[in-house]
């Protein structure tokens, strides 16, 4: 797959309710095909979320937002743009990133965490400088992730309950 400039079109999901930020890298080509967080639809991270607080997986965007804002958890990524073969973080190259602000000052968020390792490294590089607060690293629920069980990712997942 050739490597690609790829700029952030999705906007972030966040309220005034939103007590907890997730963040990814950047939207996968799924993701932007359908205009939501998470579209791939063998990334378990809607699964994960929906078993976390006992509730069937929201299908649709709609459903998805409101999800997120009934459960007080706010949705963006690292990245504004960047070059990037498909959806491989680890291609990565050229980072530009998201200014968060706009949440952090609209939204009592008491924690920050991170989808995967990438986005928590690129966090750290490029946002915490700006933010001053630290982020949480959680697993990765893409299915390239395929070390971690479902069971584990709900489990690793459920850090985010503490600040909600």
């Amino acid at each position: 797959m050739q490597e690609q400039l790829v700029r952030h079109t999705l906007p972030p999901i966040y309220d005034a309710g939103s007590r907890v930020l997730l963040l990814g890298s950047m939207p996968s080509p799924k993701s932007r095909e359908v205009g939501f967080y998470y579209g791939h639809p063998q990334n378990r991270f809607w699964r994960v979320l929906a078993a976390l607080f006992l509730e069937p997986a929201p299908e649709g965007n709609e459903a998805r937002t409101a999800f997120l804002h009934r459960h007080g958890i706010a949705l963006f990524d690292v990245l504004a743009s960047c070059r990037i073969q498909g959806a491989s973080d680890t291609s990565i190259k050229d980072p530009v990133a998201n200014d968060l602000t706009p949440i952090l000052q609209t939204a009592d968020i008491g924690a920050i965490f991170c989808t995967g390792g990438k986005a928590h490294s690129l966090y750290r590089r490029y946002c915490q400088p700006v933010t001053g607060r630290t982020a949480l690293l959680l697993p990765s629920t893409s299915p390239a992730n395929c070390q971690k069980r479902f069971e584990d990712l709900v489990a690793a997942y459920g850090a985010i309950l503490a600040y909600l």
